[in-house]
């Protein structure tokens, strides 16, 4: 499996033929190399409404027939707009041809320009016996514990960038609930008032059984 980080909270995920996109904010991202028009996957997920998560997420699903996956109400959102989508909510899981999506809660917020979008989600995502946790926008929260439990994650995608989510001291509490192989922060120094220095996280995990991956916008990983 390899990740790819687009800057924010956006990775492309890709497995074998197969490829998805999460929480594709690429127009208007200042730190985004890959243009929507570039981008080839068959599903678009989408954690929550707002605009530095739902992106470009109805042109690509245009562009590439591939459906959105979120919570039912954003669905209907993208769908309105001509997308094409799978409605799902926190708890319900899916087996697709690229693999299998749980949604788990998040702690955050989740409107468009028009109003309330649901509930904001994260992601557990499967792809040949991998599984990345793509934790969405969220404060940190005990059933984080619970995911770790239940689900033995590849690796983590987690916010530090504080203000509107976890930041750094959160995150390293939230890797040790979930017990990754890996960790990816996302969700800083998109903007000042999410500026951190992602390298203070890793010292804060040095000596812990996790692999921490710092990638700059379009640089990947391998799981």
């Amino acid at each position: 499996m390899k990740i790819t980080y687009q800057g924010h909270s956006c990775f492309t995920i890709t497995s074998g033929a197969h490829s998805i996109i999460i929480d594709p904010f690429l127009s208007g991202n200042p730190v985004a190399v890959l243009k929507p028009g570039e981008v080839k996957v068959e599903a678009v997920l989408v954690t929550h409404g707002h605009a530095d998560h739902l992106g470009d997420a109805v042109e690509i699903s245009k562009k590439n027939k591939a459906p959105v996956i979120a919570p039912f109400e954003l669905v209907n959102y993208c769908t309105v707009k001509g997308a094409t989508g799978h409605p799902m909510h926190i708890g319900g899981g899916h087996d697709f041809p690229f693999g299998r999506v749980k949604l788990t809660i998040a702690h955050h917020g989740s409107t468009t320009e028009i109003g309330a979008a649901g509930n904001p989600c994260g992601f557990l995502v499967t792809m040949d016996g991998k599984t990345v946790y793509h934790a969405g926008d969220t404060g940190l929260f005990s059933d984080m514990a619970l995911i770790g439990e239940t689900n033995k994650i590849d690796c983590a995608l987690l916010p530090i960038g504080d203000n509107f989510t976890m930041g750094i001291e959160d995150a390293i509490r939230a890797v040790g609930m979930l017990k990754p192989k890996m960790v990816v922060p996302m969700h800083y120094n998109t903007f000042d008032v999410i500026k951190q220095d992602p390298e203070v996280f890793k010292k804060g995990l040095a000596g812990r059984p996790v692999k921490v991956v710092i990638l700059k916008p379009g640089g990947s990983a391998e799981v």
